[in-house]
C-alpha cells in the first residue's frame, strides 16, 4: 500500500473522530501517506469546485487532538448518486488519480454496501461501523450506539423527575431509525414502565391500556419511551377523526408523532396531563462516552493492519467485548436480533401480591 484513503459517510456517530486518528497514526507507523475524503463518498465524485473541499491530506498532528471531539472531522452526507454504476467508476478514476490504493470506510448498511461495491472494482476497503442506530447485526455494538443510549438515559432521568413533580407522564421518543435498540436500552437502564419499538406490532389503544393501569396503581407519572421508527409497526388509528371528535385541532394527512402521541393519550386517560419530549439530534452531536471512544480507536488500528497486510472486503465488529473481523458480504446477511425478553420486562404492568 503506497496510500490509503478514510471518509465517514452517512449519519455523524459519535467515535468516528476517534476512529480518524487512529487510522492516520497507525498509517503513520507503516508510512502510509494518508487522505481524508470529505462528505462521504461525494468527496470521491469531485462535485466541488476545489480539489480542497473534497481531499485532504491528513498528517499526524492535524487529527491527533480530535478524538473526543463530537461529529466527524470529515464531514458527512449521503450520496443517493453512488448507487449508480457511473458514479462508482468515477470514484474508482479519482482514487487512482490520487494514488489511493485502500480505502477505510466509517458508516452503516448504506455505507458498507457502497464499500463492498468499490471491493468488486479492484480497490480494496475495510469497513468501520459507524451509527447510532445499532442496526448492524453481524456486531453486538456500533460506533456511537452507547452514546446514543447515555444521551437518552440522561434526558429520561431528569424528565421523570419533573414528571414527578408534577405527577404527568410523559412520552419520550429516541432516534434509532428502524431499530428498537436505543429507546429499549434507555428504558431499561431508567425504569421506563412503557416501550414501543418498530420490531413489536402495538396499537395505541393498547399503550393507552398500559397507561391507564399504572394510574390505577397510583403511578400517574409513567413515562413513555418511543422509537423512532415505531410508527411502522402500529396497527391502524384514525388520528384525525379521534382528535377532532375530542376537541384538538388537526389536519387530515398530518404524520403521527410523539406529541401527537401525548395528546390522544391525555384523551384516553382520563385528561390527565401528559407531555412529550423528542431527543432528536443531541444524541449523535455528544461527547463520546469511553466505549465509543475506545473501540473507535481500535476498530482504525485493526483496518489499516489489514490494509497494510493485503487483507480487504471485510468489517469490523465487536463480540464478546472483543474487536474481530470477517467479510462485508457475509456481515451485511445477518439478521438483527432484537431483546424480546427486555422488551416484555419493561411493558410487563403485573406487580407481585
Amino acid at each position: 500500500m503506497r496510500k490509503i484513503g478514510v471518509l465517514t459517510s452517512g449519519g455523524d456517530a459519535p467515535g468516528m473522530n476517534a476512529a480518524i486518528m487512529s487510522v492516520a497514526k497507525n498509517a503513520a507507523r507503516f508510512g502510509m501517506p494518508l487522505v481524508g475524503i470529505k462528505r462521504g463518498y461525494n468527496g470521491l465524485l469531485r462535485r466541488s469546485t476545489s480539489i480542497y473541499d473534497d481531499l485532504q491530506e491528513l498528517q499526524l498532528d492535524t487529527v491527533l487532538d480530535i478524538a473526543d471531539q463530537p461529529g466527524t472531522y470529515l464531514r458527512t452526507a449521503r450520496c443517493t448518486e453512488f448507487l449508480d454504476p457511473k458514479w462508482r467508476e468515477v470514484a474508482v478514476k479519482t482514487l487512482h488519480d490520487m494514488e489511493i490504493d485502500g480505502l477505510v470506510v466509517i458508516g452503516g448498511d448504506g455505507s458498507f454496501q457502497g464499500a463492498m461495491r468499490m471491493c468488486e472494482l479492484g480497490i480494496p476497503c475495510i469497513g468501520i461501523p459507524g451509527t447510532i442506530d445499532n442496526d448492524l447485526a453481524y456486531t453486538e455494538m456500533t460506533l456511537g450506539y452507547e452514546t446514543a443510549v447515555q444521551v437518552c438515559t440522561e434526558a429520561i432521568r431528569s424528565i421523570r423527575a419533573t414528571s414527578r413533580s408534577h405527577d404527568r407522564p410523559h412520552v419520550v421518543e429516541c432516534m434509532g431509525r428502524h431499530c428498537g435498540d436505543v429507546a429499549l436500552k434507555a428504558a431499561c437502564a431508567t425504569g421506563a414502565e412503557i416501550v414501543v419499538v418498530p420490531e413489536v406490532e402495538w396499537s395505541i389503544e393498547e399503550v393507552a391500556a398500559r397507561l391507564n393501569k399504572q394510574i390505577g396503581k397510583g403511578n400517574p407519572r409513567a413515562t413513555v419511551v418511543l422509537a423512532e421508527g415505531c410508527w411502522e409497526s402500529m396497527k391502524p388509528f384514525d388520528m384525525y377523526g379521534f382528535l377532532t371528535s375530542h376537541g384538538k385541532q388537526c389536519f387530515e394527512g398530518e404524520p403521527m408523532s410523539a406529541e401527537r402521541l401525548a395528546s390522544i393519550l391525555k384523551r384516553m386517560c382520563g385528561m390527565i396531563e401528559v407531555r412529550s419530549t423528542v431527543v432528536g439530534y443531541t444524541q449523535r452531536g455528544a461527547l463520546p462516552v469511553a466505549k465509543d471512544s475506545a473501540f473507535g480507536f481500535e476498530a482504525g488500528y485493526v483496518a489499516v493492519k489489514l490494509l497494510h497486510d493485503g487483507i480487504s472486503n471485510q468489517v469490523i465488529g465487536t463480540r464478546q467485548g472483543r474487536v474481530f473481523h470477517m467479510g462485508i458480504e457475509e456481515a451485511l446477511k445477518e439478521k438483527h436480533t432484537f431483546r424480546h425478553d427486555l422488551y416484555n420486562l419493561v411493558n410487563d404492568i403485573r406487580i407481585a401480591d
